[in-house]
């Protein structure tokens, strides 16, 4: 069993990460394998929109562009089990998770996104200032979880003010989600 967590956040150090820790964290108790993987890490480009919109991710589940994406996603469809942890930017995910899940949704649509399907998955906003936005950001986590048909296992919102006990929330949640698979 492997769970990977994709960290969307430059800071290696604040509160994003600490949630992606706390959720490998939670996996590994329950005695899954765990990769963290940090998003900043790797050069991802934004959708290029091909041909009319869609190319091959649509006629093959495959991306033309020639960047860190693929392994990414490689990462992702292997994982018997997914965490997302991500910034809240302006009420948004952050701008590698946005660049990463909008070429993850173009390539896991229908047919072509079996890798996804019913995969268990956490999704967690995390802001750090004011918690202004967290709300917007978690509908876009609910909206790429659905169009790639996951199992939303949890979704979950933190704010700096609620990072201690929503941290634990973390570790628990993904905890469950490891225990709950194959039931």
């Amino acid at each position: 069993m492997k769970v990977v967590a994709l960290q969307g956040s430059p800071n290696d150090d604040g509160l994003t990460a600490s949630l992606a820790e706390a959720a490998l964290d939670g996996a590994a108790q329950a005695g899954a394998e765990v990769e963290l993987v940090g998003l900043t890490d790797h050069e991802i480009a934004h959708c290029g929109q091909c041909a009319d919109g869609w190319g091959k991710c649509r006629e093959e589940g495959l991306c033309v562009i020639d960047d860190g994406f693929a392994d990414v996603r490689a990462k992702v469809l292997e994982a018997d089990a997914w965490v997302l942890v991500t910034p809240v930017y302006f009420g948004e995910l952050s701008e590698c998770v946005k660049a990463f899940t909008d070429r993850l949704r173009r390539c896991n649509i229908g047919a072509k996104g079996e890798g996804l399907v019913e995969k268990p998955v956490i999704g967690v906003a995390a802001a750090g200032g004011s918690g202004g936005g967290i709300a917007t950001c978690l509908v876009a986590i609910d909206r790429l979880f659905s169009h790639t048909n996951a199992e939303i296992a949890d979704l979950i919102t933190v704010t700096r003010r609620s990072a201690d006990y929503k941290r634990e929330a973390v570790r628990a949640a993904a905890r469950a989600m490891v225990e709950g698979i194959g039931e």
